[in-house]
């Protein structure tokens, strides 16, 4: 494999920038957060929301450069 290319194809790249934005969407919105309520952890599912929209922001991110990088290299 070359430097700067991903093994992984489109479609997985996609999968996994839509999977962050859901996470983070998740995170955002409070449902983790009533989850872990449910569960009766308290704190520590504060501390997981925060983990859990840490993670999908992560995702969003990386997986969108990579998607954009894919497109660029196909409209060349």
């Amino acid at each position: 494999m070359s430097h700067g290319q991903s093994s992984c194809g489109v479609f997985g790249i996609f999968l996994g920038f839509i999977t962050g934005a859901i996470w983070l969407l998740l995170a955002v919105l409070g449902f983790t957060s009533d989850f872990f309520v449910l569960l009766g952890l308290g704190t520590l599912g504060n501390i997981l929301t925060i983990l859990i929209a840490l993670i999908g922001f992560l995702a969003f991110i990386i997986f969108g450069l990579l998607v954009f990088k894919k497109a660029w290299h196909q409209r060349r």
